[in-house]
């Protein structure tokens, strides 16, 4: 991905926002550290800190994903629900995830609790940003039942475990992430870095073994061309 800088640099930055967007896209597109982009960007003969870099993923990354909610198409009506454990200073926290029937992350929740007050503001998050479901998945956590049948009171409610593998595997990069970061620090920090990885990983990262070689070039370039887009809509 080349470095152009032809665009006009952010007010107060000291870099063009091409390179901002390179660091924002470089951490969240593969797993890398604050490090490793510092590395990358130093190759190119670009020389700046490790927590500038943090200041700018944490800054800028929320307006890619605002970018990529905004644009994306109306996902399926089939949604699979799910929540997995995350530690966060050495405290349970629950991770609340929502994908359609074709593996998009609609959208995550980091909660502290795992009861029916909990899926409950989540699955009125859902509905108030994609509407009403046709039908939801979820394990056999009873949590479930209440919100389901009382917020979507049309949809068909299926819980069973073994329908909702889709959802366990699109946790790994999660898991992926936590290895690297040595565990979240915070809730906030939690909320914010997945609410923006998910989203921006959804783009880039179309389900390849479905495409042939040139669909996934085409795919790829489009989402490029989206980064150059949004880059350009950055405000200081």
């Amino acid at each position: 991905m080349d470095i152009p800088t032809s665009m006009p640099r952010l007010k107060g930055f000291r870099y063009p926002r091409e390179i901002i967007a390179y660091a924002v896209w470089a951490y969240h597109r593969f797993a890398l550290s604050t490090a490793d982009v510092e590395d990358l960007l130093a190759e190119r003969g670009v020389i700046v800190s490790r927590e500038a870099i943090r200041l700018w993923v944490n800054r800028f990354g929320q307006h890619f994903a605002q970018c990529v909610r905004r644009d994306r198409p109306r996902p399926n009506d089939k949604w699979h629900l799910d929540e997995v454990v995350i530690t966060i200073r050495g405290k349970k926290h629950w991770l609340w995830r929502a994908i359609d029937a074709e593996g998009d992350v609609l959208d995550i929740l980091v909660q502290t609790r795992r009861n029916a007050k909990a899926a409950t503001r989540f699955f009125r998050r859902l509905i108030a940003q994609f509407g009403e479901p046709r039908v939801v998945i979820t394990d056999k956590l009873r949590s479930y039942i209440k919100p389901v049948s009382a917020l979507a009171s049309q949809a068909d409610h299926r819980a069973h475990k073994g329908l909702n593998n889709a959802i366990e595997v699109s946790h790994r990069p999660t898991r992926k992430r936590e290895k690297i970061f040595g565990r979240f620090k915070s809730h906030r920090q939690a909320q914010r870095f997945l609410s923006a990885h998910d989203q921006i990983n959804l783009i880039f990262r179309p389900r390849r073994y479905q495409l042939a070689a040139i669909s996934y070039r085409h795919s790829r370039a489009d989402a490029f061309n989206l980064w150059t887009d949004y880059t350009a809509e950055m405000v200081a």
